[in-house]
């Protein structure tokens, strides 16, 4: 049981790419679903929030007006589209359920089901 994140890989500032979060062993229906990202040799800061109830989101500031969140009951998946990517978000990103919550909110609950998580870089 656990979730994998795909999608990541190498793209020039000003690029795009799209996440996936694919679930294996577990619907994801119930849960809030979060992307994480950790950069090298930071912490591991939230980014964005998608829920299940309402299909309300999150975004972390730095993220706002760049990427988009979104879910696909029937794939059973969660998906990050990154658009205008600059080299600060150059990180492995996550992506986790929240056990205690249905609905985004500022903070998060109990996450679990994390997956290694894939890499996103941005250089020229």
């Amino acid at each position: 049981v656990q979730l994998q994140a795909s999608g990541g890989g190498l793209v020039q500032p000003g690029g795009s790419l799209r996440l996936s979060c694919a679930a294996s062993g577990f619907t994801l229906d119930t849960y809030a679903i979060e992307w994480f990202r950790q950069a090298p040799g930071k912490e591991r800061n939230r980014v964005s929030c998608v829920s299940s109830s309402d299909s309300s989101t999150y975004y972390a500031d730095s993220v706002k007006g760049r990427f988009t969140i979104s879910r696909d009951y029937a794939k059973n998946a969660v998906y990050l589209q990154m658009n205008s990517l600059k080299p600060e978000d150059t990180a492995v990103y996550y992506c986790a359920a929240d056990l205690e919550r249905t609905r985004c909110t500022a903070s998060t609950g109990t996450l679990a089901y994390w997956g290694q998580g894939t890499l996103v870089t941005v250089s020229s």
